[in-house]
């Protein structure tokens, strides 16, 4: 299975613009720039897509571990801070934590956490960031 995104960019770094999109039109010629990454001017930038991704791939991969225990959760709500910070000169992606809620009929809270650290070891887009992921999970 292969997905595509994809992104034009006109301009020198400061003052150029670029758009983004997904393959599926979900996005579609997305405007970001420097003052949407950089100056929380309102727009989308690519820190927020991966939180966007790490967040829809936790909370499918959370309802997969669910599953395998015969569970089934009423509702997931998950989100992710992804932290850009200076390194070395340059920037990367430093830190990524995971805030869940989740509502699951049946079980107790130590299944859930159990369930909810592997969901954050084993999630595709997890397993594809090398930044330090941390999680609060609440069952409620």
């Amino acid at each position: 299975m292969e997905r595509k995104g994809s992104a034009v960019w006109s301009g020198d770094l400061k003052s150029g613009q670029g758009q983004v999109s997904t393959e599926s039109a979900a996005i579609k010629n997305v405007p970001y720039g420097f003052n949407t990454r950089f100056e929380d001017e309102p727009g989308t930038n690519p820190e927020e897509l991966v939180g966007a991704a790490h967040a829809s791939c936790y909370a499918m991969a959370m309802s997969l571990g669910l599953g395998e225990k015969g569970l089934k959760a009423e509702e997931i709500n998950a989100s992710a801070i992804v932290t850009l910070s200076e390194v070395d000169g340059g920037f990367a992606v430093t830190k990524v934590h995971l805030d869940v809620s989740a509502k699951i009929p049946g079980i107790s809270e130590e299944d859930f956490q159990k369930i909810a650290e592997a969901t954050k070891k084993n999630c595709p887009i997890s397993k594809l960031l090398t930044a330090e992921i941390t999680l609060d999970a609440k069952l409620g």
